[in-house]
């Protein structure tokens, strides 16, 4: 239970819900509190059913260690009981301003409610906390259907593969190109390592660092994966799997494992060797393992509406695809806005010409201001 003496530690202060809330949800008695100071934060969020890793006290020291963001969740009890979580992220950027998002670097962020009207309560309290705050707006990466009048923001696709068969029946689901390219890999001689060690993420990083370079956006700092590895894979929350072709890097995959939900976070490849088929072979290699380790679904992540490519990708192992859809609340104007999509721009053109060693730099630079 989280109890008072654990909410006082967390040293953020609460607030009274205004009048001029009272509109949209009625007065909640709603606690902003620090997951990482809260005992037993992990059993009780874990007992909702659209928990994940990204609710985690894991998740939240990687956010805090790197960036320097402060993790805040108003927490609804019920008879003597937290029943209601709304997690978020208090980012201070000199450059972009004070605002709260839930959850930065996550691609979406399940309720962790009963009902909507918990939901709003939740929501509108978080408002009236950023208003004091200074917050120049609230996002939220879920949620929408249950915030009356709220249009979204921005929208994605989001993937998930069951994993509810053998291994012969999810290859069964797999389209004809998939299968083969899995095959064509294999008979390649490429090898696949399912592991945790530090040197794993950084193989992944290398790989990383191109990927990003192709694409046109700068690497998040590796200070971001060191803490990923040190607070999550270090903890038996994740894994790294490389593929290597006589010897060499050629895909890599990182994935985190919560419960018997994995999530593919993060995927990078080396093009010089596409034709080899690494990045299949190595999502194959990671869907037997959490398989092997109890996993029931693996969720692949958002995807762009405009990004075809990655979305047939993601379909071709047979996921059930979704709606992703985000919220923005701009506290100064009291109202829903729309957003756009930062993926592509002209600064992909320029993040290309860039060397990966100023790119790097550029992304060190960037992400705690931009999350």
């Amino acid at each position: 239970m989280l109890t008072e003496n654990v909410i006082k530690t967390t040293e953020i202060p609460s607030l009274a819900v205004s009048q001029s809330l009272r509109i949209h949800a009625a007065p909640t008695s709603a606690q902003p509190v620090n997951p990482i100071h809260c005992r037993n934060w992990d059993a009780q969020v874990g007992a909702h059913a659209n928990s994940s890793i990204f609710y985690s006290v894991a998740w939240a020291k990687v956010l805090a260690a790197t960036y320097g963001f402060t993790p805040i969740c108003f927490v609804e009890n019920s008879g003597g009981a937290a029943q209601s979580f709304l997690p978020l992220m208090e980012v201070r950027s000199w450059l972009t301003g004070r605002r709260g998002i839930g959850l930065p670097f996550t691609d979406y962020c399940g309720r962790l409610c009963p009902d909507a009207d918990s939901f709003n309560k939740l929501f509108w309290r978080a408002v009236e906390y950023g208003k004091a705050r200074g917050w120049k707006y609230l996002e939220y990466r879920g949620g929408r259907e249950w915030l009356d009048g709220a249009r979204p923001s921005l929208s994605f696709y989001g993937h998930t593969l069951n994993l509810d068969t053998d291994e012969d029946g999810l290859f069964a689901r797999l389209e004809g190109s998939v299968r083969q390219a899995i095959r064509k890999a294999g008979k390649s001689g490429v090898t696949v390592t399912v592991s945790r060690d530090l040197e794993a993420m950084q193989t992944f990083y290398s790989l990383q660092c191109k990927t990003r370079k192709k694409h046109g956006l700068p690497p998040q700092p590796f200070a971001f994966f060191r803490n990923i590895h040190e607070h999550i894979l270090s903890h038996n929350l994740g894994v790294v799997v490389v593929a290597k072709s006589q010897e060499r890097p050629i895909a890599a995959s990182v994935y985190f494992q919560s419960g018997d939900r994995a999530v593919y976070k993060f995927g990078a490849s080396d093009e010089t060797f596409q034709h080899l088929r690494g990045p299949n072979l190595v999502m194959w290699e990671a869907i037997k393992w959490h398989v092997h380790n109890k996993a029931k679904t693996l969720h692949m992540g958002r995807t762009s509406l405009g990004n075809a490519g990655l979305r047939r990708f993601k379909l071709g192992w047979g996921a059930v695809e979704e709606q992703i859809e985000y919220v923005k609340y701009d506290l100064q104007r009291s109202q829903f806005i729309a957003d756009k999509d930062e993926s592509s721009g002209w600064h992909n053109q320029i993040f290309r010409r860039l060397p990966v060693g100023l790119s790097q730099l550029m992304g060190a630079m960037l992400y705690r201001h931009w999350a």
